[in-house]
């Protein structure tokens, strides 16, 4: 919502989505994906200062005001910190699990421990930790190098007894392919960045295989059709 990317991570650029009724949105299809960002809906040169309760408007009109077809999962990405999008989401909808996201340096870490301990307090299951640029990798010889230290994200998830379901490398490969709006998995999909990326769902879908599976009522108002 503060930063939306997702519509250039995904190709789709300024595209806007269609409403049929004036009062819901259909998702806008990217890769075979659904997707929704609040950067399909508000001018992208607008910057978003916004206070909480525009926020929790703008979260409750992605969430409940999209028509969602037939889903497999529901992934919200959403902006560093533990402030009123997370509080909201986890009032608003029993949320199956969380995936905490951070840097391997002590700093970010600190902010991942915060995140973390926040989702325990509103009873959100944290399914694991993601290190992002774990290593960078040398676009000439392939050379990893641990610049924002090493092996952070590995002590954090087992201190707190989570799992560590990816380290994803500093790559010039995943930039330009984001930047170009074709995920890597994509674009080449037999590189190695491509395969720490299907781990990475693999573990995801494992972890969430293990979470109870009785979903009546869960997810209130959102709407999903099915096929």
């Amino acid at each position: 919502i503060y930063g939306p990317s997702q519509q250039i991570m995904l190709g789709v650029g300024a595209e806007q989505p269609v409403s049929n009724d004036g009062k819901s949105f259909e998702p806008i299809e990217a890769h075979g994906l659904q997707m929704i960002s609040i950067g399909n809906i508000v001018d992208m040169g607008q910057p978003m200062a916004w206070r909480g309760p525009m926020v929790t408007q703008a979260l409750n009109q992605l969430l409940f005001q999209t028509n969602w077809r037939d889903l497999d999962y529901l992934i919200v990405d959403m902006p560093p910190g533990t402030g009123d999008i997370q509080l909201t989401l986890g009032q608003k909808v029993p949320v199956s699990g969380a995936i905490i996201v951070t840097t391997p340096q002590d700093i970010a870490l600190a902010d991942a421990v915060r995140g973390l301990k926040m989702f325990e307090k509103v009873s959100i299951p944290v399914l694991g930790l993601v290190e992002n640029m774990s290593t960078f990798v040398c676009p000439s010889c392939g050379e990893q190098t641990p610049l924002f230290g090493e092996g952070g994200g590995v002590a954090t998830a087992a201190e707190h007894g989570i799992k560590l379901l990816g380290q994803i490398p500093l790559a010039l490969r995943i930039r330009e392919e984001t930047d170009a709006g074709k995920p890597t998995v994509l674009a080449a999909p037999d590189s190695p960045q491509s395969l720490v990326f299907r781990d990475l769902a693999l573990a995801t879908a494992a972890a969430l295989a293990q979470r109870p599976r009785d979903y009546k009522g869960a997810f209130g108002g959102i709407k999903v059709e099915s096929s």
